[in-house]
């Protein structure tokens, strides 16, 4: 029996591996795989777009408030109870939901420790398997420190590429939920937002959306347990919410709004009824995450893959135009528009080790900013939690060094977290300010090295119709940051106990004081730390990437015209059958980039 009753539904139409796009690409690559070494970093380009139209994946957040019943929605969607449902919130550790083979899990630990596997011969086993890792009774506190766990599921939802994202719940008793589900956010690509109608929406949830709305690209809102009310219920409950999102959360009107029964679903799935699958509202929702999601999803990774497949080709026809024109112009007009080009070469480097200088300026720069930020860190988290402490003692003689170390833990997490978001948000606008106007200037370096040479030897050239993404460098959030949140236990010793009780109280404050300075230093160096490296990554990336463009945009002209030169010096007699195979190419080629129009004006019809 099929597992999921709303898993029929066919978007084939929206496989990239089956459309005239991933033809096009495939023959392009082939073609200039046949044209030597000469061709092989444009052929690379070609054969990384192909990958990406094969394994790029829509990543769906499934957030909400502890109870609202975002892992049994989970469960109904995959046709069966893989993931672990408990009456108490279950840790804050994400959990992936990804294709694969059922009854399989994959668990990932913080630090360098090496993932565990896990295999189950049935479902229950499984679940209860994972639920070692993700449940506070399990795994309380994550003492196990969990980074994030990966389950393989054969489901229809999955397999079309959505990846699935069971989050931390929010607003429980449990610390830093919110800030850690706040701070992967940005890296999904939709969000699915459940509520139930008990009540509608709380206040909390209306705080958190109003967070959440510009942190993520698209937002859906799901009414979970539509059984629990009756009809003329749902219909007010449902227009109460509305009006609730769009006056104070602002969300738009027309914010999709599904009412679904889990507990419907799971037993639809269990017993086969398609009747009560249409009736659980789970096979709407299913089939607007198939049939919207993912076609907006394929058609935007479709019109990236359409614009840099254009552009290699370009590349490619002008490298290819510049080597038939070299082989048949004059050795002396040859010579001189060689010697013309090599002066623009020259000094298109000379202007990248300009570029190179001031890149290094701005990222120390960046550096010193970030020094100064960390020093306010220090100083705010030292205050922060010095007021924690004077709170605890205040209204006591002795000093409970457990009740403290209870505090640090719950106090910590929550309160880096939010640092966290608020610092990488920070710098990542200021690396993508700073980077920017590099930028600029790279492209219009390049491709004023690409007109030279087309002018020189007048071929024709069409400019790019895309330009280089600045990207900012950032590990996935869930398997990088943990917090020191434990002090020591103060030592007391004889000393300390002779001494009279305001002596000793002094002198316990003074140690726990230093302990809370060391705290402080070590949560501000992960943060400063992480911060430092993204920005470093991203100048390290920025400038590897322009140095590459460089030396491609050389190899296809310079390069291009003295290897011809070069033939003709050494081997007169091959060069009319080396100009034969480079003009099939073009024409090839250009018929290609035609079939590729096609296929861009077509998909843009039918999306």
């Amino acid at each position: 029996m099929d597992p999921n009753p709303g898993a029929t539904i066919s978007v084939s139409s929206s496989n990239l591996t089956e459309s005239g796009l991933f033809e096009s690409v495939s023959k392009s690559m082939h073609c200039l795989d046949g044209l030597g070494k000469d061709f092989e970093h444009l052929a690379l380009r070609l054969s990384d777009l192909r990958e990406r139209l094969t394994t790029e994946q829509l990543h769906l957040a499934v957030l909400g408030q502890f109870k609202r019943g975002k892992s049994s929605i989970l469960n109904a969607l995959l046709g069966e109870s893989v993931l672990p449902t408990a009456a108490i919130p279950l840790t804050a550790i994400p959990t992936f939901i990804r294709p694969g083979e059922a009854l399989t899990a994959r668990v990932h630990f913080q630090g360098d420790r090496v993932p565990r596997d896990i295999e189950a011969d049935t479902v229950k086993q499984l679940t209860d398997a994972l639920a070692r890792y993700v449940t506070e009774d399990g795994n309380p506190e994550n003492k196990l420190l969990v980074a994030h766990v990966e389950v393989f599921h054969s489901a229809d939802l999955v397999r079309k590429g959505i990846v699935l994202i069971d989050t931390p719940g929010f607003g429980s008793t449990l610390r830093h939920n919110t800030e850690t589900t706040m701070n992967f956010l940005p890296q999904c690509d939709a969000a699915l937002f459940v509520v139930s109608v008990d009540p509608p929406i709380t206040e909390v949830e209306v705080e958190f959306l109003r967070e959440v709305r510009s942190k993520v690209a698209r937002l859906l809102v799901v009414v979970n347990k539509k059984d629990y009310v009756e009809k003329d219920d749902l219909e007010a409950t449902l227009a109460f919410l509305r009006q609730v999102l769009t006056q104070q959360v602002g969300l738009p009107v027309d914010v999709p709004i599904f009412c679904v029964s889990a507990r419907w679903g799971l037993e639809s799935c269990r017993t086969g009824d398609r009747s009560l699958w249409r009736s659980s509202g789970l096979e709407s929702l299913n089939r607007y995450l198939m049939d919207v999601l993912v076609r907006d999803k394929v058609s935007a990774i479709r019109e990236v893959v359409e614009r840099k497949t254009a552009d290699v080709l370009g590349e490619a026809l002008l490298q290819l135009r510049l080597s038939i024109c070299s082989l048949r112009m004059p050795i002396e007009q040859l010579e001189q528009c060689l010697e013309m080009l090599n002066a623009k070469i020259a000094e298109a480097r000379s202007l990248r080790m300009a570029a190179a200088d001031m890149l290094t300026g701005d990222r120390k720069r960046l550096h010193q900013e970030l020094e100064d930020h960390a020093d306010v860190l220090r100083a705010q988290a030292r205050d922060y939690l010095d007021s924690i402490v004077r709170k605890i003692v205040s209204d006591t003689h002795r000093i409970d060094e457990q009740v403290v170390q209870d505090a640090m833990a719950g106090a910590v997490p929550g309160y880096f977290e939010h640092q966290l978001r608020h610092t990488t948000q920070m710098f990542r606008n200021r690396t993508t300010q700073t980077l920017s106007t590099h930028q600029e200037r790279a492209n219009q370096l390049i491709e004023s090295l690409r007109m030279a040479a087309s002018d020189m030897f007048d071929v024709p050239y069409d400019a790019p119709g895309s330009a280089e993404t600045l990207v900012t460098a950032q590990k996935p959030y869930w398997v990088t940051h943990t917090w020191s949140n434990t002090i020591l236990p103060v030592p007391v010793s004889l000393i300390d106990r002779l001494m009279p009780a305001a002596i000793r109280r002094k002198r316990v404050l003074e140690r726990l004081s230093a302990q809370v300075s060391d705290l402080v230093m070590r949560n501000v160096e992960n943060l400063r730390w992480a911060t430092f490296q993204s920005i470093d990554e991203t100048f390290l990336r920025f400038s590897q990437t322009l140095d590459r463009r460089l030396a491609d945009t050389i190899a296809a002209t310079h390069g291009a015209v003295q290897v011809a030169m070069q033939k003709r010096q050494n081997a007169g007699q091959l060069v009319k059958a080396d100009e034969e195979v480079l003009a099939k190419a073009v024409t090839h080629l250009e018929l290609l980039n035609s079939q590729l129009r096609v296929t861009s004006s077509d998909s843009c019809d039918t999306v």
